[in-house]
């Protein structure tokens, strides 16, 4: 046990012996880490870079910033880099003394120390190799511009025709530019380095104008004094012949449009001549597609006019048509109300159909007189023409509907006389068959079906001799009777039918009454029954007798009614 005890003791001092030497480590790493960014700071060229400024000093302005330069760096040099040696120390001294809770606290202050003098010294060598950068940079630029420069002229001395009354403006400006150019040379001479950045900056700005000027001019020359004015006479000349010739184009605005087209480009040639070209081409650009616009606006006329003028006619025809119709219609509908029933619904659409016609026929007489005083153009005549032409086919629908709603009444009443004749024919065949075979017994379900059926055929002819006729009930009428006539005519053929073959099984069956009781005693039952006119039963009960000798009976027997009673 105690030599477990003592192992355990012995590790846990291996390990926190091992912690504390990770820790001491890791402390002395971060401060050689701190006295490396210390030395890197102190690394940094100024002092060389400001031997530079010293040789190139030639004026005031220059040797006070060179001043303010080298006091800045002296500051950092003797204050600044020296209290963080002094805080390095006390680094090293807090470490000596194993007190860590002070030591982290001084390296983040000497970490944040740094960072601050790290970042005065880079933001210094920067001011500093702006102007001992500054002659070769602001060389490279100069020499990249004077290459745009002399190629600029050189285009323009090739194609300076183009220029029209620019070429002054623009030969004015290559000499100003031209002097910049010297300029710089003498503010490079004198080591005025603030100036030159201003030099720079503006050949910068002047040579890309320039760039913009040569690239632009010709184009705007050209669509100011030739095609914009060629448009314009080409407009003003097409546009005044179609108003002779009957066109309304004031929608248009073409005077006032012109006018102002006009303006601008008088505008433009004012700030052009001062070589300002902002928005210049895109402004005359829009003038062209503007008038050629106008020119699809001429051509749509055009096409809208010889489209109105075919559409016109064909809708003349066809509203005159309607105006016939309409017209017979209410000739007629007198004669309808005397003889149909009509409802409120059937007259007050007619009456709407009226007022619909006499609204169309406004619209369109106002219509013909916008024509006539030239006050829309054809476009609107169309358009409008196009509309009236969609109320008149929504007329024509609704006038079918009613015609065909109309129409069927005189229909239905002629279909009801054919049918109600029809009905008769039925009743008389059903009759006939009554009469034709002589049966001992009609049954009284006959004589009801009978009576039934003559009483709708009285409805029908009552409903045909009223004045107005309703067609709805007259419909009905005619519906019941059919179903009646149809039901007794059914009934009175399976009526004489069954009884032809109860007569059919007797007369077969009494070849068999001696042969058996059972076929004679059946037989006998089913005369019986026949005689009180029950022929159903004296059917069931003759052929059950039959089956007993012979089987299948029934069938045979329709068989034989089919080809001989078929008729």
């Amino acid at each position: 046990m105690w030599f477990y005890y003592i192992l355990a003791v012995v590790l846990i001092i291996i390990v926190l012996s091992l912690i504390q030497k990770f820790k001491i480590d890791k402390y002395k790493k971060e401060i050689d880490d701190l006295e490396k960014e210390k030395n890197l700071i102190t690394s940094i060229p100024i002092l060389s870079e400001l031997s530079k400024i010293e040789t190139i000093v030639k004026n005031e302005k220059l040797e006070g910033k060179y001043n303010e330069w080298h006091s800045r760096f002296n500051y950092i040099k003797i204050e600044s880099v020296t209290k963080i040696s002094d805080m390095l120390l006390d680094l090293d001294y807090l470490m000596e003394q194993k007190d860590y809770s002070s030591l982290i606290y001084k390296i983040a202050k000497v970490e944040m120390e740094i960072y601050k003098v790290r970042t005065q010294t880079n933001l210094l060598l920067g001011e500093i190799k702006e102007i001992t950068l500054s002659e070769e940079k602001n060389r490279n630029i100069i020499t990249k511009l004077k290459v745009i420069y002399r190629d600029l002229v050189s285009k323009f001395n090739n194609n300076k025709a183009d220029y029209g009354e620019l070429i002054k403006p623009i030969e004015l400006q290559f000499e100003n530019i031209q002097k910049r150019f010297q300029e710089f040379e003498q503010q490079m001479e004198n080591n005025n380095y603030d100036e030159v950045l201003l030099i720079v900056k503006s050949l910068d700005e002047m040579i890309n104008n320039m760039s913009i000027i040569i690239e632009e001019a010709p184009s705007i020359i050209l669509m100011t004094r030739i095609l914009i004015p060629k448009k314009i006479d080409e407009v003003d000349n097409l546009y005044n012949k179609m108003k002779k010739d009957g066109y309304q184009l004031s929608y248009l605005n073409i005077e006032y449009n012109i006018s102002e087209v006009n303006k601008k480009i008088n505008n433009i040639l004012d700030r052009v001549k001062v070589l300002n070209f902002e928005d210049s081409l895109f402004d005359l650009k829009t003038m062209l597609d503007y008038f050629d616009s106008l020119f699809n606006d001429f051509e749509n006329e055009k096409i809208n006019r010889s489209a109105f003028e075919e559409n016109i006619n064909n809708f003349k025809n066809k509203f005159n048509k309607l105006n016939k119709i309409v017209s017979d219609i209410y000739r007629q509908i007198e004669n309808l109300k005397n003889s149909y029933d009509l409802s409120n619904d059937e007259l007050l659409g007619a009456e709407n159909i009226n007022k619909e016609i006499n609204i169309l026929n406004s619209d369109f007489n106002n219509l013909l007189e916008h024509k006539k005083n030239n006050t829309w153009p054809y476009s609107q005549l169309n358009k409008e023409l196009e509309h009236l032409n969609i109320k008149l086919i929504k007329i024509e629908d609704n006038i079918d509907s009613k015609l065909q709603s109309l129409g069927s009444m005189h229909e239905d009443e002629i279909r009801a006389r054919e049918q109600l004749e029809d009905i008769k024919v039925l009743l008389n065949k059903a009759k006939g068959k009554i009469r034709n075979y002589k049966l001992p017994v009609v049954p009284n379900s006959y004589y009801i079906q009978l009576k039934e059926v003559s009483e709708s055929i009285r409805n029908i002819v009552v409903e045909l001799e009223r004045k107005p006729i309703t067609i709805k009930v007259l419909n009905i009428r005619v519906d019941t009777a059919r179903d009646l006539v149809l039901k007794l005519y059914n009934n009175t053929n399976e009526m004489a039918k069954t009884a032809m073959l109860v007569e059919m099984a007797i007369v077969y069956g009494n070849r068999y009454k001696s042969l058996k009781l059972q076929v004679d005693q059946g037989l006998n039952n089913a005369e019986i029954l026949f005689n009180k006119g029950d022929y159903k039963s004296a059917l069931e009960a003759s052929i059950n007798a039959i089956d007993l000798v012979e089987p299948g009976i029934y069938q045979r027997l329709l068989n034989i009614y089919s080809v001989e009673y078929k008729n």
